[in-house]
């Protein structure tokens, strides 16, 4: 975002009411970003944590509707980012599906971000994909975060952010591959610094006339066995044998968020990743 036009939105964040509804990893960086721009943040959780000063946090559960009652009945925005307890079709729908339209119900707003999945994509051959490609998740992740989506269709504010795997700070599961001298597979893989998704969702707060959908990713999809090379030579560790097969994956395009005017501080895995592999401790 240009200097000028960042003005603008700070501008213009001071004062706003913010409900960030799962303010873990990525809403707290995002709760954080947008005190620092003067909003007046309200993070919902599960369980009662102390965040930074200016954030006010909430203790409300999604799935049950305990807390809701005490969120205000109109805000500036709403930024749906919880993530389920557990990994199963049931916990999906009670989240996804029961809890969004129950905050839907106790709160309004002009804008709802839904937080949602490049897992509502099902193809798997290497193809390039974008928001105007078929999405028919055949796994029900994707299935229920595309019945989300379409729930939230009728607000006419809402926007869905679709985004692809998350790395960073405590999200180093490629590390962990490379370290332990996994082969690479022959499989398109894309993904997106936290930082960067914080940074995507806090854009599309501010952004005139938004589409309804968008893809967040970074700018390089690569193939999982380079991406392991880079790494372990990177660690003086010594390269392994790709494995053999079909190239599965797919390849995400970007294109429609960054003509929206942002732009990922970490364009690439090399950028990414070389900045958690300088840090302290890694």
């Amino acid at each position: 975002m240009a200097a000028s036009s960042k003005n603008r939105a700070q501008a213009g964040a001071a004062g706003r009411v913010l409900v960030i509804a799962g303010a873990g990893d990525v809403g707290g960086r995002l709760a954080l970003r947008r005190a620092d721009m003067g909003n007046d943040v309200i993070a919902l959780r599960r369980r009662e944590l102390a965040m930074a000063p200016g954030i006010r946090t909430l203790r409300a559960d999604l799935a049950s509707g305990e807390g809701l009652a005490r969120l205000p009945r109109r805000v500036d925005a709403l930024v749906f980012c919880a993530a389920p307890d557990q990994r199963d079709e049931a916990a999906y729908r009670a989240l996804y599906l029961d809890g969004l339209r129950r905050l839907m119900d106790a709160c309004e707003a002009p804008r709802l971000i839904f937080v949602s999945s490049t897992a509502v994509y099902g193809q798997d051959a290497g193809e390039w994909v974008d928001e105007a490609s078929p999405a028919e998740p055949p796994a029900f992740n994707g299935r229920v975060l595309r019945q989300a989506e379409e729930a939230l269709a009728p607000h006419g504010g809402g926007i869905a952010l679709r985004l692809s795997g998350l790395y960073g700070p405590g999200r180093e599961m490629m590390l962990r591959k490379a370290r332990a001298g996994e082969p690479g597979r022959p499989h398109w893989t894309n993904r997106l610094h936290v930082d960067d998704a914080a940074a995507a969702l806090s854009h599309l707060l501010d952004a005139d006339a938004p589409h309804a959908c968008y893809v967040g990713s970074d700018d390089l999809p690569a193939l999982e066995s380079e991406v392991l090379d880079w790494l372990r030579s990177k660690q003086g560790l010594p390269a392994v044998p790709a494995a053999t097969g079909a190239v599965t994956g797919r390849r995400l395009r970007n294109a429609r968020l960054r003509a929206s005017g942002w732009a990922p501080a970490h364009p690439d895995y090399r950028a990414g990743y070389g900045a958690l592999l300088a840090g302290p401790g890694v």
